[in-house]
């Protein structure tokens, strides 16, 4: 076992006897959005998003789902077939899976990859000095929680389920020729959170520019008109390793918006061209307390 869940990272890596590398990732959630087939390719997008994450290639995978008995097939159908669209256009055989019943809707995939062992990635190994590079922009969650209260507009749905629904296999592939020391992608405990355990694992702590925060269509208006999630709000009050005194507070709930397949966030050394990365460099790397972060 060379990853394990002890590092909070992306996924297992186990090596085989033969020296070969294994990734394995579970991700399932409920819809974020109201169409069944963005649903089913948002969720593999973000499961074999894992894989990459790690440096690896995602092979095969399972499907994992729960849906109440009296769902309509039809939509159940087309859960299935958003999913099995997204991985096989990454190269990625659904191979099987499970169903059961439940009150709520739950999908995703198991995953099976591979990496080979120089090209693997963890969520430590960064320095102090390192930049941060994002590769997708921010503001799912907020995206998602307004189209749940009706008052996210199409064009800014639209977008956001654009960014969800694209595997992060380009952003990985851009990546490496820069070789980055550490990479996560940004999910659940939103930005401000990996960067939490990436920092900490690397032993220095972060410093985000808040001006640099990339943010998808419409977010900023949706935050401030209130659709923030509890998820979002709730990364926010349990961050007490963020010291954003000095930051607007809008843009402090923003990098702690619980993402739905965000991007990865990846440390490169200093001297990389922020011109040649796959998205802006949000902050460094720098001395201090291990998974203290600083936006300002």
């Amino acid at each position: 076992m060379l990853v394990s869940s002890a590092a909070m990272d992306d996924g297992a890596v186990v090596r085989l006897d033969d020296g070969t590398l294994l990734v394995q990732t579970v991700d399932v959630f409920g819809p974020p959005v109201d169409d069944p087939g963005d649903y089913g390719r948002i969720a593999a997008a973000n499961a074999v998003s894992d894989v990459y994450a790690m440096g690896g290639e995602p092979r095969f995978a399972l499907a994992v789902l729960a849906v109440p008995a009296d769902l309509d097939r039809d939509v159940v159908a087309r859960i299935l077939r958003g999913g099995e669209e997204l991985a096989r256009s990454v190269g990625v055989t659904i191979v099987g899976g499970h169903t059961v019943t439940a009150p709520e809707p739950l999908y995703g995939l198991a995953v099976t990859g591979t990496v080979a062992p120089e090209d693997l990635w963890t969520n430590a190994g960064g320095r102090p000095g390192d930049l941060l590079c994002l590769t997708k922009p921010l503001g799912t969650g907020i995206v998602c929680n307004a189209l749940r209260k009706d008052l996210a507009p199409a064009d800014v749905i639209a977008a956001a389920v654009r960014s969800m629904a694209t595997p992060n296999r380009d952003a990985a592939r851009a990546l490496r020729p820069h070789a980055p020391r550490a990479v996560v992608d940004v999910t659940g405990f939103g930005l401000v959170g990996h960067l939490h355990a990436l920092a900490r694992n690397s032993g220095c702590a972060a410093e985000l520019d808040q001006a640099a925060l990339p943010a998808l269509p419409g977010v900023l208006d949706l935050l401030r008109a209130g659709a923030v999630p509890g998820g979002t709000r709730r990364n926010r009050e349990a961050a007490d390793y963020l010291d954003a005194g000095a930051a607007d507070p809008e843009l402090a709930l923003l990098a702690c918006d619980a993402q739905t397949s965000g991007g990865l966030l990846a440390a490169v050394a200093a001297d990389a061209d922020p011109a040649a990365l796959p998205g802006p460099v949000v902050g460094r790397l720098v001395d201090g307390a291990p998974g203290a972060v600083r936006l300002a």
